[in-house]
C-alpha cells in the first residue's frame, strides 16, 4: 500500500504539475534586437501618473450636484488632450495591470507563484529602455520595474509597506507622500548639479505610483466617500504636479503626460476578475506629440457612457492596456519594450504621417522579431520532417509584406503603409500564439495517456482486492510473460530516444515515460480484467445501463458545480429524498427528519451571492449566538449523560465556549474601530492569534469519543471561523456540520437496514478504536454512494459560500481581526485557512462514517481516488491561460482539488487507530 500511495502520489504531482508546462509557459522570448524610429520624438519627457484600482465611471461621471470629482482632469479632456478607456486585460491585479501599460504585454499565470512582487521571467520595460527614470510609490510596483534592469538608470522612493493599511485612520497619505516627495525632489535638484543635468536630458520618465484610491476602495468600498474624495486629491495633486513640471522646464513643451490606473474595482470592494467595473479603466494624455480634444457630433461606441458621463461632444478614443508602452515609447523616443505585443494607437498622436507610418512599421518589426525568434527556438527542436510552421506569415510573405510597407512609404503613401504594418502585427501575434502552444496537443495526449492508466489501475485494485468479483480459473498468481516486459522496455527506450533528438526538455520525459510503467501494471492485471468482462456480461443489460446512467449523471453534476453553483444546490435536494428512496423513513424518522431538514438548508447557500459583496456583522453575532446554544444543549446532554464529565471534559467545554464568545466580541469591536477609523485595536489582535493557535489544540485534549472529539473539534474551528467571517458565511459550517452529524447517522442506519451487524453506538464509538481487520467487510455498491457523497460535501464545502479559484471572490476585510497591513502572503495563508475549515469538518465526519461502516479505509480511498480522477480527466480539456483569474482558477484549481483527493484519506487531526 505503501508503494502505491508513493506511486500514486507522483503521479497526481506530475498531472498537475503539467497544466505549467502545458498551459501557463511564459509566452516571453529574449534575443530580439531593439526597435526605434531615427524621427525625432515630439517630447523629451514623460510623466506616467497610475491611479491604482481607479475605476472609469468613478472618474469621468458627475457628482450629484452635478460637478466633476477631478476638474483638473476633465478640464484637460476638453481643452489640451486626448482621452478614452483603457481596456485592461484580466486577471485585474496590480502587478499584471503595471506590466501590461509599461512593459506592453500581458502577464503570465506563473508570477501568481510569487505575489507579483518579484520577476518570474526577465523583460524589457519602458522605463528600462528609458534613458533615466525616477518612481515614487508602492514598494510592491516600484520595485519589480527596478529589479534587474540593464545600467544604473532607474531610481525609485517608495514609503514603507507597513503604511499600506486598510485599518489607517487616512489613506489618502500613501497619494500625498508621493506629492510631497516628488516636489521635495525638484526643490533639490535645483541645488545638485549632477541631478539637475540628468534632469534635462532627453528620453527621461517620471513614474507616479498613487495606491491610495485602491486602498480605500478595498477597505470601504469604490461607493464610499472616503474612495470618491481621493479622486479629488489626486486629482488636485495632478494639478499641482503639472504645474510645477512645466515651472521646472520653463514651459517648453517637451513634455508627454499620462493618466490611467492598472484596474478598476468592482462595487464590493475586490478585483481579479472580468467585471466592466475591474477592465475598463480611464486613460488621459495630454502635452507634446499628443492630439488636442476633438469636438465631434456623433461616435461609435455601444455603451451610454457617454450620456452618463457628459461627454459625447469630445472624442473618446479607446485603447488596449498594452497598446498604452508603445505610445508612451514613441512619444519620447525609446525603443519599443521587446516583449511589447501592444499596437500603436496612431489617432493619439499629434505628429506627421510620416512619424505616423515610420512609427507603426518600426512597431511591426519588433513583433515580428519575437515571431522569427518563437519559430526558431521551436524549430531547433523538432525534427525537419514533423515541424510544422505558420502557414499563414511564412518567410516569403514577411519580406514581401515588409518591402512593400517600406515602398509605400517612401511614395508618401502613408496610409496604405500604416494598413500592411497592421496587417503584418496581426498575423506576427497570431504566429506568436501558435509557436507558444506548438506542443500543447502532444504533451495533452501523453499526460491523459499515463492518467488513464492510473485510473483504470486503481479501479482494478478496488476489484482485486476490496470487492466479491467473482474470480474465473485458477486463483494462482500469474507471472507476467517476458514478452510482456521486454516489450514495454523497448517501449520506453524509443521514446526516450525521441525525446533525445530532439532536446526536448527533462519535464518531457516524465511526462512521456511515465504512461509506460502504469499501462505495464495495469495489463499484469489480465485476469482481474477477464473477470471484469465476465462479471459485465452476465449482469442484466438493464441493470449494467442504469448503474452507468446514474455515474455518469452524478459525475457531471459534480463536474457542472464547478462552474455553475446551484447545480449543489439541486444534488442537496435530491439528497434529500433519499430517505425515501431507500425506505429509511420508515425505520429512521427522526434522523431521516434531521437529514432532510440540514439538506434544504444547506442548498440554501449556493443560491446566495458569493461572500463578501454584502458584509453583515450582525449574522456572524447570529453564527456565534447559535453556537454558543448548541454548546449549551450539548453540555447539559453529556452531564445527564456522564457521571465523570462534570470533572473530567467540562472544562474544556467551558474554555471552548469562551473562546466563541471571545471571538463574537473581538469581530463586533473590530468592526466598530474600523468604522470609526481607529485602526485594529492590538488587544483584538492578540486574542485573534491565540484562538487560531488554541483551536489546532484543544480538540487533542478532547475525549476520543467520536462525538464528543467531533463536537470539540467544530466548536475550535468555528471559533476562528468567525473571527473570519463577514456575513452570512459565517453560518455555512455550523448548517454544514449538523448535516455531517445526521449523514454519520444515517450510514449507521442504512449498515443496519442492509444486515451488516453494527455492534457500537454511534456516541460509543472512540477514535483510537483499534478495528479488528477480520470484521472489515467488502465494498459492495452502497459504498460507492458514499465515496460520492464524500466528493460533493467537499466540493459543496469549498463552493458553498464562493468560488475560491478567484481572487475576485476573496474579501479582504475578513481578515481584518488578524492584521489590517497589506501581507499577501499572511492575508492569503488566512483566507486559504478559512476556505479549508468546511473541507476540515467534511473529512472528518467522513473518518466517522468510515468507523461506523465498518469499511476498510483503503477501499473507500480508492473509490474517491476513481471519481476525483474521472474528474480531473474531464478538467484536464478545460483548462484556460487566459481570462479572469475566475476563468483560469476555476480550472486550474478543480485539478488542484482532485490532488487534494489524494491526501484525504484520514481526518484533519490525527487518529492513531491502524488501518
Amino acid at each position: 500500500m505503501l508503494l502505491f500511495f508513493i506511486l500514486g502520489l507522483l503521479v497526481h504531482f506530475v498531472f498537475f504539475a503539467s497544466i505549467f508546462d502545458i498551459y501557463f509557459t511564459s509566452p516571453l522570448v529574449h534575443g530580439m534586437t531593439p526597435q526605434f524610429t531615427s524621427l525625432p520624438p515630439p517630447a523629451r519627457r514623460l510623466v506616467l501618473f497610475v491611479a491604482d484600482g481607479l475605476r472609469a465611471d468613478s472618474l469621468y461621471e458627475l457628482d450629484e450636484n452635478g460637478d466633476s470629482r477631478a476638474p483638473f482632469i476633465r478640464n484637460i479632456i476638453m481643452h489640451e488632450g486626448s482621452w478614452g478607456i483603457s481596456h485592461t486585460r484580466v486577471p485585474t491585479e496590480s502587478r499584471p495591470g503595471h506590466v501590461a501599460l509599461i512593459a506592453g504585454f500581458y502577464e503570465d499565470v506563473s508570477a501568481v507563484a510569487k505575489g507579483w512582487k518579484e520577476n518570474p521571467v526577465e523583460f524589457d520595460s519602458l522605463l528600462n529602455e528609458s534613458k533615466y527614470t525616477w518612481g515614487w510609490g508602492s514598494p510592491d510596483i516600484l520595485s519589480m520595474f527596478a529589479k534587474d534592469v540593464s545600467g544604473d538608470h532607474v531610481f525609485i522612493h517608495t514609503y514603507d509597506a507597513d503604511d499600506e493599511d486598510f485599518g489607517a485612520h487616512d489613506v489618502t497619505k500613501l497619494d500625498t507622500w508621493v506629492f510631497d516627495n516628488v516636489k521635495e525632489f525638484f526643490r533639490a535638484a535645483r541645488n545638485n548639479q549632477s541631478l539637475f543635468s540628468k534632469l534635462n536630458e532627453e528620453k527621461i520618465v517620471f513614474f507616479l505610483h498613487l495606491l491610495g484610491i485602491d486602498t480605500n476602495g478595498h477597505a470601504h468600498r469604490p461607493s464610499s466617500r472616503e474612495y470618491k474624495d481621493n479622486i479629488k486629491i489626486v486629482d488636485a495633486g495632478i494639478k499641482e504636479i503639472v504645474s510645477m513640471f512645466k515651472h521646472f522646464y520653463g514651459n517648453d513643451g517637451k513634455t508627454a503626460f499620462v493618466f490611467t490606473a492598472d484596474h478598476g474595482m468592482t462595487d464590493w470592494g475586490v478585483h481579479g476578475a472580468g467585471h466592466p467595473s475591474e477592465t475598463l479603466t480611464p486613460f488621459v494624455t495630454w502635452g507634446a506629440g499628443i492630439k488636442y480634444p476633438q469636438n465631434v457630433s456623433t461616435q461609435q461606441f455601444e455603451d451610454a457612457f457617454l450620456k452618463e458621463w457628459k461627454l459625447e461632444n469630445w472624442k473618446r478614443q479607446d485603447i488596449n492596456q498594452a497598446d498604452i508602452a508603445p505610445l508612451m515609447a514613441s512619444l519620447i523616443g525609446v525603443p519599443f519594450p521587446l516583449n511589447s505585443v501592444g499596437i500603436l494607437p496612431l489617432d493619439y498622436l499629434n505628429n506627421t504621417d510620416l512619424f505616423k507610418a515610420e512609427s507603426i512599421f518600426t512597431n511591426a518589426i519588433q513583433i515580428l522579431e519575437q515571431f522569427k525568434v518563437k519559430m526558431t527556438q521551436k524549430k531547433e527542436v523538432t525534427l525537419s520532417f514533423l515541424f510544422t510552421p505558420f502557414k499563414l506569415l511564412s518567410e516569403s510573405k514577411q519580406h514581401n509584406i515588409l518591402r512593400k510597407a517600406r515602398s509605400y512609404i517612401k511614395q508618401r503613401k502613408y496610409d496604405e503603409a500604416i494598413s500592411l504594418c497592421k496587417e503584418l502585427i496581426h498575423l506576427a501575434l497570431k504566429g506568436l500564439s501558435y509557436y507558444h502552444t506548438y506542443d500543447r496537443f502532444f504533451l495533452g495526449i501523453t499526460v491523459v495517456l499515463g492518467f488513464v492508466g492510473w485510473t483504470s489501475y486503481a479501479s482494478l485494485l478496488i476489484l482485486k482486492f476490496h470487492s466479491n468479483l467473482p474470480r474465473g480459473g485458477s486463483k494462482e498468481v500469474k507471472k507476467p510473460s517476458r514478452l510482456l516486459q521486454y516489450s514495454f522496455v523497448a517501449i520506453g527506450v524509443l521514446v526516450a530516444f525521441f525525446l533525445l533528438i530532439q532536446a526536448y526538455p527533462w519535464t518531457y520525459y516524465i511526462y512521456c515515460l511515465l504512461p509506460v510503467p502504469i499501462w505495464y501494471a495495469v495489463l499484469r492485471e489480465f485476469q482481474v480484467i477477464q473477470d471484469l468482462v465476465a462479471s459485465l456480461l452476465s449482469c442484466p443489460p438493464s441493470h449494467f445501463v442504469g448503474y452507468l446512467l446514474v455515474s455518469t449523471l452524478g459525475i457531471e453534476v459534480l463536474v457542472l458545480s464547478f462552474f455553475y453553483r446551484y447545480m449543489l444546490t439541486a444534488g442537496l435536494i435530491a439528497f434529500a429524498g433519499w430517505p425515501f428512496i431507500t425506505q429509511l423513513w420508515t425505520r429512521a424518522k427522526r434522523t431521516s427528519l434531521n437529514w432532510i431538514f440540514f439538506s434544504l438548508l444547506l442548498a440554501v447557500f449556493p443560491l446566495m451571492p458569493v461572500v463578501g459583496r454584502k458584509p453583515d456583522i450582525s449574522l456572524v453575532m447570529t453564527a456565534g449566538l447559535l453556537v454558543l446554544l448548541l454548546s449549551l444543549f450539548v453540555v447539559a446532554s453529556l452531564t445527564k449523560r456522564k457521571d465523570s464529565f462534570v470533572n473530567e471534559e467540562l472544562p474544556l467545554h467551558l474554555l471552548q465556549m469562551l473562546s466563541m464568545v471571545l471571538s463574537m466580541y473581538v469581530v463586533y469591536s473590530t468592526d466598530n474601530s474600523l468604522l470609526k477609523k481607529q485602526g485594529l485595536p492590538l488587544i483584538n489582535q492578540i486574542i485573534s492569534w491565540i484562538i487560531l493557535a488554541s483551536s489546532f489544540v484543544l480538540p487533542l485534549l478532547s475525549p476520543p469519543i467520536l462525538f464528543e472529539r467531533l463536537f470539540s473539534i467544530l466548536l475550535s474551528l468555528m471559533s476562528t471561523y468567525i473571527l473570519l467571517s463577514r456575513g452570512y458565511e459565517a453560518l455555512f459550517p455550523l448548517v454544514l456540520s449538523c448535516l455531517m452529524f445526521a449523514w454519520i447517522h444515517m450510514e449507521q442506519e442504512t449498515l443496519q437496514q442492509s444486515g451488516v451487524s453494527c455492534k457500537q453506538k454511534v456516541n460509543s464509538i472512540q477514535f483510537i478504536y483499534n478495528t479488528d481487520l477480520t470484521q472489515l467487510r467488502q465494498l459492495c455498491l452502497d459504498d460507492i454512494r458514499r465515496a460520492f457523497f464524500l466528493v460533493f460535501f467537499l466540493v459543496t464545502a469549498f463552493f458553498g459560500t464562493g468560488n475560491i479559484a478567484s481572487v475576485n471572490s476573496f474579501d479582504v476585510t475578513s481578515v481584518y481581526c488578524f492584521l489590517t497591513v497589506f501581507s499577501p502572503f499572511i492575508m492569503g495563508a488566512l483566507m486559504m485557512w478559512k476556505i479549508l475549515i468546511p473541507f476540515v469538518l467534511v473529512m472528518c465526519a467522513f473518518e466517522a462514517v468510515q468507523l461506523t461502516t465498518q469499511l476498510s479505509s483503503k477501499g473507500l480511498f480508492l473509490m474517491v481516488l476513481v471519481i476525483s480522477d474521472i474528474m480531473a480527466l474531464h478538467f484536464f480539456f478545460l483548462v484556460r491561460d487566459y481570462g479572469s483569474w475566475l476563468d483560469i482558477g476555476t480550472r486550474s484549481f478543480q485539478k488542484l482539488f482532485r490532488g487534494l483527493d489524494f491526501c484525504t484519506t484520514k481526518s484533519f487531526y490525527p487518529n492513531p487507530r491502524k488501518s
